[in-house]
Parts: structure tokens; C-alpha cells; sequence
């Protein structure tokens, strides 16, 4: 199964102040290790707030997240597919684009979710799976850094697929 393209259009200023295209290209979500989605990294802020002076974001390297920063990626979830269980010190955005996905959570909640729909993560441990035979799920994060999660005064830790 190929990847779709994501188009990315980037802004920035020229010498006299006025608004220009900085850059304008087609970029390939590539499989990752896990096999349940293929990734393509749009941006990142090395810190947040964001210096738009700088000229230092950009696609740098990023993880899951990007301590200090910003991170957003697309996220194609393959057909028949679930990711790990996994949880991040993150407050995460992400937006269906197209398909369907489901989110389940540690405690056993699940809830369907289809294009419009958008999840607000808070970093609680979860997966994606996406219930469909054949079709794709498209969806965008964006991830910004947030303080541990604390429970019961007991720090739930990070968990990395």
C-alpha cells in the first residue's frame, strides 16, 4: 500500500518584512518500525513559545515529541493495525482526516472516531487501531510538551512503543 503525499507550504518573511513562501513541497509518510503506520514529520519548534526570529525550526529531529517544542506529523494508520499502548508527557491534538480509528484507553474505554472528529490526549496511556480491512486513517497530531501526570501524588511514567 503507497503512502499519500502531505503538501506542505511554509511562510516566512523577506528582508523588507513582507510575507513570502518560504517553501512549498511534497512530502511521503514512510513506514515505521512498528509496522502499524507510516509517519511524516511536518514541523517542529525546538522550544515553545516558538521564536519566529530564529530561523532554528524547521523538520528537525523529534520523537514522539520533542522536549521543549512542538511536533507536528501525519499519521497514516494502516488497515487491521493497532499501535502499542503507549503515553508521552505531551498534550496531543489529533484530527481525523479521513477513515476511521478507535481510541482505547488502559481503563478499557474505547470510543469510535471517524473524519471531523478531534482528540484531545492528556497524557494517558492509549493505542490506536484502525477497524477497517482496507482503508487508511489519515490523521494530524500536533504535540507539545506538558508537565508529568501526577495521580494520587505518584508521577505516571512515560511509556514508549
Amino acid at each position: 500500500m503507497s503512502a499519500l503525499p502531505v503538501r506542505r507550504i511554509v511562510t516566512t518573511h523577506d528582508p523588507e518584512g513582507l510575507s513570502v513562501i518560504r517553501s512549498d513541497e511534497q512530502l511521503t509518510p514512510a513506514p515505521i518500525p512498528s509496522g502499524d503506520a507510516d509517519f511524516q514529520l511536518i514541523w517542529t519548534t525546538p522550544a515553545v513559545p516558538a521564536d519566529l526570529n530564529d530561523g532554528s525550526d524547521g523538520p528537525i529531529p523529534a520523537g514522539l515529541t520533542l522536549n521543549g517544542g512542538s511536533v507536528i506529523r501525519v499519521v497514516d494508520m494502516l488497515p487491521g493495525k493497532s499501535s502499542p499502548l503507549h503515553r508521552s508527557y505531551s498534550i496531543d491534538y489529533g484530527i481525523i482526516l479521513s477513515g476511521e480509528l478507535e481510541l482505547e484507553l488502559d481503563s478499557g474505554d474505547l470510543v469510535a472516531l471517524s473524519a471531523g472528529d478531534i482528540v484531545v490526549q492528556r497524557g494517558t496511556n492509549h493505542l490506536w487501531r484502525n477497524p477497517s480491512a482496507d482503508t487508511v486513517c489519515r490523521i494530524v497530531f500536533v504535540l507539545i510538551e506538558a508537565l508529568p501526570v501526577e495521580v494520587g501524588g505518584r508521577v505516571l511514567p512515560e511509556i514508549h512503543p
